[in-house]
């Protein structure tokens, strides 16, 4: 065996078209790109939302909104959800460490309670801001409010 007996192996060699070689390769002068423009020069890159030097349509449509950067977002919470779980683990007090275990809300999540049900058990309800019918209802159980 000598080196220029050396083939590689079955399979693992590919044909490769070899372009900018010269005019006799038929691969040569533009090399496949075409004349003039972008894409025929080395480095090109397509920017994203180029439209080939039509005004993007990000910049051709108008701004619009307001996003308020001091704006909360609270999870609400119902009187009747209360009530169930008043009912349902005999509590006296219902924080949002009972909300939280009991799946209605995440752990970083604010809480308002809502107005919307009734609620009877005498409870004291802590949580981030009541609406003001869920306040008057909570209080006229003989419950009381708590903003944390």
């Amino acid at each position: 065996m000598k080196l220029n007996n050396l083939t590689p192996a079955e399979g693992s060699t590919h044909y490769r078209r070899r372009i900018g070689r010269g005019t006799g390769s038929g691969l040569g002068g533009t090399s496949t790109r075409g004349h003039k423009g972008a894409k025929s020069r080395s480095g090109y890159k397509r920017k994203i939302g180029f439209e080939g030097g039509q005004m993007p349509l990000q910049r051709r449509l108008p701004k619009s909104g307001f996003k308020n950067i001091n704006h909360k977002e609270y999870i609400p919470v119902n009187l009747s959800t209360l009530q169930k779980l008043a009912e349902a683990k005999n509590l006296e007090k219902i924080t949002i460490a009972d909300l939280i275990a009991a799946g209605y809300v995440n752990a970083n999540s604010l809480v308002k309670v809502l107005g919307n049900g009734e609620i009877k058990a005498k409870v004291a309800v802590e949580a981030n801001a009541f609406s003001k019918k869920a306040e008057e209802a909570i209080t006229a159980a003989g419950g009381s409010v708590t903003i944390i």
